[in-house]
């Protein structure tokens, strides 16, 4: 069995979880508060200027030429789509304050950047898998289950359940498991143990976007 396989069903009653999120729920039949959907949109601007960072740092860290290609693709090329659809729900906003990370936000960056700090290339790149794998999943679930025309989330949607997005989580997958094949049983572990954390990380992520999370203190 290939590490990706493993690695998928046994984050397999997360993913079933995150399914049942009201936040999903609502978003798949269009009828999320546009207040919370923007919330959620402002939060992934904030990650995605440090998971572009990450990107960035596991090409710097791989040796073979097509996975670097590969890394700085998608630093560059999904990162510019997702900032299209901030910018056309952004521009919706009247009053364009300093955006600060909710902590859940925060937790999952800081995470993947402490990880791109001290751990072998393979367990980052288990780390940012579930950013892919389970977006995809996700957009393809909510696209094949809709039955609300005219969603205002549509473009959202196609973006996730696109082909092209299909085919970089395709390239993602492939990687890690070539990565995998060449590590020993205790670091194929460590890729696992990260994928699990930032696939709670994912589900924390939505969860707090639908309570529109703060800083208590």
């Amino acid at each position: 069995m290939k590490w990706s396989e493993n690695a998928w069903k046994t984050i397999q009653p997360i993913y079933n979880k995150t399914l049942k999120l009201p936040f999903i729920k609502e978003l798949m039949n269009g009828t999320l508060n546009e207040e919370k959907f923007i919330f959620y949109i402002q939060q992934d601007a904030l990650y995605l200027s440090d998971f572009g960072k990450v990107l960035i740092g596991i090409a710097s860290k791989l040796t073979k030429q097509k996975h670097i290609d590969t890394f700085i693709r998608f630093a560059g090329e999904t990162i510019v789509v997702e900032n299209i659809l901030h910018e056309s729900f952004m521009n919706k906003l009247e009053n364009k304050k300093q955006l600060i990370a909710s902590p859940s936000c925060l937790l999952y960056t800081s995470y993947l950047l402490r990880q791109l700090a001290i751990s072998p290339v393979e367990v980052i790149v288990a780390a940012v898998l579930p950013c892919f794998w389970i977006y995809k999943e996700v957009g393809d679930y909510i696209l094949e289950n809709q039955t609300k025309n005219n969603n205002p989330y549509q473009d959202w949607i196609n973006t996730y359940a696109g082909e092209e997005f299909s085919l970089s989580v395709k390239k993602a997958i492939d990687i890690c498991d070539e990565l995998a094949d060449n590590c020993t049983r205790e670091q194929q572990l460590q890729m696992t143990n990260a994928f699990i954390m930032c696939s709670k990380f994912e589900y924390m992520f939505w969860d707090s976007a639908y309570k529109m999370e703060q800083w208590n203190i």
